[in-house]
């Protein structure tokens, strides 16, 4: 194989084994280094008994994934605060390019799967993402991982169940996000408490990512008074030079933060029955380097 097609098949493959990483992975940084990762592997290996690059190059990225989750989660052990995936840009080439518009794919990418996908073991993760949201055959995701397709099996389910059980269950029309967030924009700029309080539902969460890097709640929040009054006295003190655009993020409509020109902050609201069910704010710095591109 010449060395421009390697190239080539590899550039082919990007950006499913992104997409595959970054769901294992939750952070678009490791995503990357593990799939260069996979690129100097493929690029050195012998491929002349390669029959099916993309199954190939997939088995590599998702062993090489498992390998990094593993030594992450004793990282995130000692997070301080609430842990969010990164957040990406999904118009921004960081999907699939020919399933960006599929709602199962988009759906696997949002912030309130992927905060379920890390209570998952590895394995479990793996065999989720790839049936669930890349629709590999059981027979080949037992040859990746190494396993039989009866364990494979066991494990789908297995991990199917535990997401079903624990993912929250929230509308996910497009329109009417977009409509509510920028409705929520409004209120909470406008300084509006009681125009924001009556978009929150009874039980609303606020989740603040920050790691200990910026200012962000160090606990979960509920309840729409505290999460209400939270946001309103945020808004009265504005990120000074700030510019807020709306764009999406994971998969829906977001709100992103820019400060100077550079990311800030990410808010993400989640929806049922037209009421804010939940909030993400993710402020942590190191998160937000995917959204300067």
């Amino acid at each position: 194989m010449a060395g421009d097609s390697v190239t080539e098949v590899f550039e082919a493959h990007r950006s499913v084994l992104t997409g595959v990483a970054y769901r294992m992975l939750g952070r678009f940084s490791d995503a990357e280094d593990v799939v260069q990762e996979a690129w100097l592997r493929w690029s050195a290996e012998d491929r002349g008994e390669v029959r099916e690059p993309r199954g190939y190059l997939v088995r590599i990225t998702t062993r090489l994934a498992i390998d990094r989750l593993r030594h992450v989660q004793s990282r995130r052990e000692a997070y301080v605060g609430p842990w969010l995936p990164e957040p990406i840009a999904t118009r921004s080439g960081h999907t699939v390019p020919d399933a960006a518009e599929r709602s199962e794919l988009m759906e696997s990418v949002s912030l309130a799967v992927l905060v379920v996908l890390e209570s998952l073991s590895p394995l479990e993760r793996a065999v989720f993402v790839l049936r669930e949201a890349f629709g590999f055959p059981y027979g080949e995701i037992a040859t990746t991982l190494d396993r039989s397709e009866a364990a494979v099996r066991q494990l789908a389910g297995r991990a199917r169940r535990h997401v079903d059980e624990r993912r929250p269950r929230y509308d996910v029309d497009p329109a009417e996000r977009r409509d509510l967030t920028e409705r929520f924009l409004a209120a909470a700029s406008g300084g509006d408490l009681d125009a924001l309080l009556s978009l929150l539902a009874p039980d609303v969460r606020l989740v603040g990512d920050s790691g200990g890097k910026a200012k962000a709640p160090l606990r979960v929040m509920e309840s729409a008074d505290k999460v209400g009054r939270f946001l309103y006295a945020v808004a009265k003190e504005p990120i000074p030079g700030s510019e807020i655009r709306l764009l999406d993020i994971n998969g829906a409509p977001g709100l992103l933060v820019l400060s100077g020109g550079k990311p800030d902050t990410v808010v993400q609201i989640e929806a049922r029955n037209g009421r804010i069910q939940c909030v993400y704010i993710v402020r942590n710095p190191d998160k937000l380097t995917a959204l300067t591109a």
